[in-house]
C-alpha cells in the first residue's frame, strides 16, 4: 500500500508521486484510488489502490540502482528481431515488464535499428516512450537535470 508522497513508477507511464488517496462511488461500491501525477508533462492518473500491483504499480529505484544502471547500458543486448510485428511486441512486453535494465535494452535496440534501417511511425512512438519512461525514474530520483539525463543514456547507448 503505498501512502500520499511516495515516489512511485507505471510501467507504461513513467515515474511520480501519489498525490492523493480519494474514494469515489462506482455504481453500488465504493472504491479507492491513488491519484498519481507525473512531474514531467503534468499527467495524472487515478489507479485503483486494489489493481496497483497488477497495474505494475512499483517504488522507484534508489540512487545506487541508478549507477549500476547507467554503467550496465554499454553492455546490454541490443539484438531485435527482425520481423516488426514480433519485435513491437517483444519490446512492449519489455515496457510492461516496468524493469529499466529491459526499458534501456528497448531503447538501444531502436536507436541501433534506427541508425541501420531507420524506424517506422509505431517504433519512433515506442522509442519515445521508452525513453521517458526511464527519463522520468532518473529525474525524480536523484533531482537531477532532465537534459543532463538525456545526455548520460545518449553516451551510454554508444557503448558496446
Amino acid at each position: 500500500m503505498f501512502r500520499i508522497g511516495d515516489k512511485v513508477a507505471h510501467p507504461m507511464h513513467g515515474a511520480g508521486v501519489i498525490d492523493d488517496i480519494v474514494s469515489e462511488r462506482v455504481g453500488p461500491a465504493s472504491q479507492d484510488y491513488y491519484v498519481f501525477r507525473m512531474p514531467v508533462g503534468g499527467l495524472v492518473l487515478k489507479i485503483p489502490t486494489t489493481k496497483s500491483q497488477l497495474v505494475g504499480l512499483r517504488d522507484v529505484v534508489g540512487a545506487g540502482e541508478i549507477s549500476k544502471l547507467l554503467e550496465a547500458i554499454p553492455a546490454l543486448a541490443a539484438d531485435m528481431n527482425s520481423n516488426w510485428n514480433h519485435r513491437y511486441r517483444e519490446n512492449m512486453e519489455r515496457l510492461k515488464s516496468g524493469n529499466l535494465y529491459e526499458v534501456a535494452r528497448v531503447i538501444k535496440g531502436l536507436k541501433c535499428r534506427e541508425k541501420q534501417r531507420g524506424l517506422s511511425t509505431g517504433e519512433r512512438k515506442m522509442l519515445h516512450t521508452a525513453k521517458q519512461i526511464l527519463l522520468s525514474e532518473l529525474v525524480l530520483v536523484t533531482g537531477m537535470d532532465y537534459g543532463y539525463f538525456e545526455e548520460q543514456i545518449n553516451t551510454a547507448m554508444v557503448g558496446g
